[in-house]
């Protein structure tokens, strides 16, 4: 990952997100080793990257965070340009392991996981907003209709 083509930097990167991303979809859970790739170590690796590339080509990238304008320009620099796009890479994915986690808290189904971490997975901000809704719609419902305890009757 660490190559001076940034082709090679956008490929590695994409790679070991989408390697995460089929882990918190369709991975085994009981396996806290596993879980702990996409919610930890390839973020981490991601970060890295982020930091390497920031580090040496932010100090040198025209523009800033003033206007549009000026974050258009800073993005204009290729180097500036996959590092944010690294950044959503672990950002997003780190965010999906969260989301994954609290939603096996509580016991959301892992089907109903699925749609809301692709949604993540390919929009960010708009899949944590699905599982906010969802997560918080199954507690009013629990709410207003508690699970029963076994050998009791209503």
């Amino acid at each position: 990952m660490f190559s001076t083509n940034l082709e090679s930097w956008f490929s590695n990167a994409g790679l070991i997100a989408m390697i995460g991303w089929v882990i918190l979809i369709f991975g085994p859970r009981r396996w806290p080793w596993l879980s702990s790739f996409p919610a930890y170590f390839f973020p981490a690796v991601l970060s890295l990257g982020y930091a390497i590339l920031i580090l040496s080509h932010f100090g040198t990238a025209e523009g800033g965070y003033n206007s549009l304008a000026d974050v258009a320009k800073l993005i204009s620099n290729d180097h500036v340009l996959l590092a944010g796009w690294v950044h959503y890479l672990a950002f997003d994915l780190f965010i999906g392991a969260w989301i994954s986690r609290q939603a096996d808290g509580a016991s959301i189904s892992r089907v109903v996981q699925a749609p809301i971490l692709v949604t993540t997975f390919m929009f960010g901000p708009f899949g944590l907003l699905l599982f906010l809704m969802v997560w918080k719609a199954q507690s009013l419902v629990l709410q207003v209709h508690p699970p029963m305890k076994q050998g009791v009757e209503r």
